[in-house]
């Protein structure tokens, strides 16, 4: 038998690692997909999007939005495809399509 460092059989876990695991049990993306889409939501969109837009969750390819006004609906549906381009190449999250949801008053 040898005389191990206690570490090397436990190595460290970190809050990023737990982080995407627990990202991927509820099968969103891994962390730092996560913070690109959403720590850059204003950058990606700008202002005046971002005030009456917000990403809610990555799912796989999918980016789930919620809107505050049915108008910004019909508005995504049509800069759609755009947008998923400007995050894919912003980012390093590929988004190939946009989940958008009315938020409830």
């Amino acid at each position: 038998m040898t005389n191990r460092d206690p570490d090397e059989l436990h190595p460290p876990v970190t809050l990023q690692g737990q982080l995407s695991r627990l990202l991927a049990s509820l099968g969103s993306d891994d962390a730092e997909s996560v913070r690109g889409v959403f720590g850059a939501w204003s950058d990606l969109v700008g202002e005046a999007v971002a005030a009456h837009v917000q990403p809610v969750k990555l799912d796989r390819l999918t980016l789930v939005v919620e809107v505050d006004d049915p108008s910004w609906a019909t508005e995504l549906r049509f800069l759609e495809a755009s947008l998923c381009a400007k995050i894919s190449q912003l980012t390093t999250t590929p988004v190939t399509s946009l989940e958008v949801r009315v938020k409830r008053r």
